[in-house]
């Protein structure tokens, strides 16, 4: 695995556990081409490649990936799709960079045919796949009641979005932070935010991390998979610079997770939780966000 201090030595970096490494090898390449006037240019593509991801002996998927961190990403989707239990010892984790594979080994016996025989597409970049019941589990889902301050969510968005990134680089990406108060923690990308965010499962399911006093950041839409997946593992905050879906909304108030979303500048919109913000600075004191900074879905509603 990659170590936290592998990423970027600049000030912003230097406040995170782990944070994107812009020098990291094959994660983009140049491409050349022409612009609007026809001048030749040359650009920074995002790479992505599969990663077919094991539990013991048995194949569980082929995920589509920039290929960092495929350690954490493997024992975090595994963990996301209720593979590994609380608890669950893990023996082993082996990455063969040339075959595109890890294999998650477990100290109990592992069988999933029946699960993975009912799939659910879900929405979104880089297609996701949710093996069983996308609601399984979440009839005991009970978040606690995090009280999240203003000051942190206006410092947590200036931070990540000056923070030098794949996406401010290359594009074609999505971001998902950890969040302590008004500190980001582990700062992870993909091309799909389900990635991004199972990176993340997986780096805290590997350390032994705490959620229940997190904030989750994702520059992607608040669906209702981002929904689910934030409620399955504990953290009782969801924030985005994106917008929302209905049914996101609806399981968020039903799991009782503060949902934040069209985080721009001093502006944000609050749909489930309203209740544990605590609003403890003048909106009027915010910045309006630098356009240098703004992302892909700074106009979108």
């Amino acid at each position: 695995m990659q170590s936290p201090a592998d990423h970027p030595d600049n000030d912003l970096a230097s406040d995170y556990l782990i944070a994107p490494d812009l020098g990291a090898p094959r994660l983009t390449r140049a491409v050349t081409g022409t612009d609007h006037t026809g001048a030749e240019v040359e650009v920074s593509v995002v790479e992505e490649r599969p990663l077919t991801i094991f539990l013991n002996r048995q194949e569980i998927v082929t995920a589509m990936t920039i290929g960092d961190y495929p350690e954490y990403l493997a024992i975090g989707f595994l963990r996301n799709q209720g593979m590994l239990a609380d608890g669950e010892e893990i023996t082993g984790v082996d990455y063969d960079e040339e075959l595109e594979t890890v294999v998650v080994r477990t100290a109990s016996q592992t069988t999933y045919e029946e699960k993975m025989q009912k799939k659910t597409r879900t929405s979104g970049c880089a297609v996701g796949t949710v093996f069983g019941d996308m609601m399984e589990g979440l009839e005991q889902v009970r978040l606690p009641a995090t009280e999240v301050r203003t000051s942190w969510l206006y410092a947590l968005a200036h931070k990540i979005n000056t923070t030098p990134s794949l996406y401010l680089e290359a594009g074609a990406i999505h971001g998902t932070v950890l969040c302590q108060g008004d500190r980001p923690l582990v700062y992870m990308e993909d091309v799909g935010r389900h990635n991004a965010v199972d990176k993340i499962a997986g780096w805290m399911f590997r350390e032994g991390v705490s959620a229940e006093d997190k904030i989750l950041y994702t520059t992607g839409r608040l669906t209702s998979e981002m929904v689910i997946k934030t409620a399955l593992m504990g953290i009782p905050v969801l924030a985005s610079r994106s917008g929302f879906t209905a049914w996101g909304v609806e399981i968020a108030r039903q799991v009782g997770l503060t949902c934040i979303g069209r985080m721009r500048g001093k502006r944000f919109t609050c749909l489930s939780g309203a209740e544990r913000l605590v609003r403890d600075m003048d909106p009027d004191a915010v910045p309006e966000e630098s356009s240098k900074h703004r992302r892909k879905s700074a106009g979108q509603a």
